[in-house]
């Protein structure tokens, strides 16, 4: 009788252990794919942005997730033949003024509303010292849509940065 009240013991532990393996990998799983998803946002990554005026690349801008939030910095500056390279923000107006533009966090504050899309945050054009709302979407792997603004996204222009 002992013998059988034991194995009915060791049946339902081993019963109770392996479902608790079980929910374990579960919630591992769980959170490496939740930790996956939201560190591959295909706007992330380092963007070539196109000067308007020349049609040609005018610097590389990395894009990172920081606390929940979108930043832009810049990593490079493209000379353009022919123009004068500026690196210094001359005419900011806040604390980046007079400040080198490599290393510059251009973008802040704008936060995801879908993988791709981010929006609520600001930009600075630093040839100009002027901060703009901004918006993000991505068109596709190489392509992004960078929207910046005066009150409403109505007002403002687009740019396209290329990967």
């Amino acid at each position: 009788m002992l013998y059988e009240t034991l194995e009915t013991f060791m049946f339902n532990l081993i019963k109770v252990i392996s479902k608790l393996i079980t929910y374990i990998v579960l919630s591992i799983s769980i959170f490496i794919s939740f930790a996956h998803a939201q560190s591959s946002d295909p706007v992330l990554g380092v963007w070539k942005t196109i000067d308007e005026k020349t049609n040609q690349p005018s610097s590389l801008i990395r894009l990172d997730e920081k606390n929940g939030e979108l930043i832009g910095t810049v990593t490079e500056l493209i000379p353009t033949p022919g123009e004068v390279l500026v690196t210094h923000c001359n005419l900011c107006k806040d604390e980046r003024k007079g400040k080198p533009i490599i290393g510059m966090i251009i973008m802040k504050g704008l936060k995801r509303g879908a993988p791709g899309h981010w929006s609520g945050g600001e930009i600075l054009d630093p040839e100009e010292g002027e901060i703009y709302k901004v918006k993000v979407t991505i068109i596709n792997d190489k392509t992004l849509e960078v929207r910046g603004y005066i009150g409403i996204p109505l007002l403002g222009r687009t740019q396209i940065w290329v990967r």
